[in-house]
């Protein structure tokens, strides 16, 4: 554990910005994920994962701040979602965080919503600790400006 480290990667056209800190128990995705090869982009998270899942923080934030991903992120997102869901302390909490434009957020109905969720989280399996999905419009600058809590 003492080569852990915090994973910072600058994002492109096709791959997210990826900033996962062990320190602080914020886990950030953000920009565009539609990625050639998935597998290249989100295994090494994975296994990010199963490390800090043996110490994480008390409260880890798993932000989804990306303006859009293909079918092959979804699947890797939900593996990632299923191996924190694994994490074992106790008190421990996961809140997952999902930003949308606001125009897609206004469009949306409940069942929209409930359905995007669930493509992210429904299949996660066995859950060892209290998941909170956070759901935000945002402005195109970023600013929230709605925000929507769900527990599960």
């Amino acid at each position: 554990m003492s080569d852990f480290k915090h994973i910072i990667i600058d994002g492109d056209l096709k791959s997210p910005h990826i900033d996962f800190n062990h320190l602080t128990g914020d886990l950030i995705l953000s920009g565009r994920s539609i990625p050639e090869n998935a597998a290249k982009v989100y295994e090494p998270l994975l296994l990010w994962i199963a490390e800090y899942i043996k110490a994480p923080k008390k409260t880890t934030n798993f932000r989804l701040n990306l303006d859009y991903f293909n079918s092959a992120s979804t699947i890797w997102i939900s593996k990632l979602i299923r191996a924190l869901g694994k994490i074992e302390k106790e008190d421990s909490v996961l809140f997952l965080h999902i930003y949308f434009d606001k125009e897609d957020y206004e469009e949306m109905d409940d069942e929209d919503l409930r359905q995007t969720v669930a493509s992210l989280v429904g299949n996660v399996g066995d859950i060892m600790i209290s998941i909170g999905v956070k759901v935000y419009a945002t402005e195109s600058d970023g600013q929230i400006i709605k925000e929507t809590t769900i527990l599960l």
